[in-house]
């Protein structure tokens, strides 16, 4: 009986860490990685001479934290302190997790802050500022005092967070820092994107009385604002290659049909995982094409 009961207890706490590590990637948003892991592959595209660049260790481990630990390090800390905000976002239902005081959420972040701290002794110099910047802005957008969510404009040009990977690799594997008009360009997108995916929260937002950029410029105005964002943003990358500039014009062509058609913000918002995607995996083709081909 003894054996079997033990039996049963082992089960039992197989099951509860196999539920917890599930609502962990659940939290983590898996939809969502590639915008954490996708810039680290461009960066190392548009830096990488030749074809033993693009697979170092540095890279491997600046992909590995970024596809998923940075990713439960960020969205953890955002559910722990929107908890109550998010007991009125229907999103919170059925595609993300909703928190509910699970104790392993405040370990998993710190796990995923303390992670690139241990990790450093494997990254070139350069690119340690970009990691250190990456875990500020990580823990300010959400974490008082700051909480740069709250604070309009701040909210959305924080979420330059989204792009420091890509520059955290570039520098790795460059030993340099990446071109200015790059970031610049790279920042805009991540600021429109941000704000663009806050249009469905006006409403729980302004309820909740959480003000952000698109609260308080309001539905119409926020997609002006993102089409500026996302318009500077191509300019940006078309003045170091034009070819780059037209897949990122992309972006604001989208937010202008999206804004004069009837379909529902709601949805389109969803579209953008694998938009992001498409245009990542087609410039990040363009910097390979440059190693192999020259």
């Amino acid at each position: 009986m003894t054996g079997r009961r033990d039996e049963l207890v082992d089960q039992d706490v197989s099951s509860r860490w196999v539920d917890q590590l599930s609502y962990l990637l659940t939290l983590s948003r898996p939809r969502f990685w590639l915008y954490l892991a996708g810039p680290v592959l461009v960066g190392v595209a548009y830096a990488a001479e030749t074809p033993t660049d693009l697979v170092t260790p540095a890279v491997i481990v600046l992909f590995a934290y970024f596809l998923i630990p940075a990713n439960v390090f960020l969205y953890g800390i955002n559910d722990i302190y929107d908890r109550e905000i998010d007991a009125e976002n229907p999103k919170k239902d059925d595609r993300e997790a909703r928190y509910a005081g699970h104790r392993i959420v405040p370990v998993a972040v710190v796990v995923g802050a303390v992670a690139p701290l241990l990790l450093l002794p494997w990254l070139p110099r350069p690119s340690w500022p970009w990691i250190a910047l990456f875990l500020a802005l990580g823990a300010g957008y959400s974490a008082p005092p700051v909480r740069f969510k709250t604070t309009p404009v701040l909210d959305s040009v924080s979420n330059g967070l989204y792009i420091v990977p890509g520059a955290a690799a570039y520098a790795a594997v460059a030993g340099t820092q990446p071109p200015l008009l790059a970031v610049a360009g790279a920042w805009l997108w991540a600021m429109g994107m941000h704000t663009f995916s806050a249009i469905p929260d006006i409403e729980p937002d302004r309820q909740a009385g959480i003000r952000t950029t698109a609260t308080v410029l309001g539905e119409r105005r926020t997609y002006a604002y993102c089409g500026g964002c996302w318009l500077g943003s191509a300019v940006a990358f078309g003045a170091i290659d034009y070819r780059m500039g037209l897949a990122m014009a992309v972006y604001p062509a989208l937010v202008v049909a999206i804004a004069t058609s009837s379909v529902a913000v709601s949805r389109a918002y969803w579209w953008f995982p694998a938009i992001n995607t498409v245009v990542g995996a087609t410039l990040t083709m363009g910097g390979l094409w440059r190693v192999f081909y020259g």
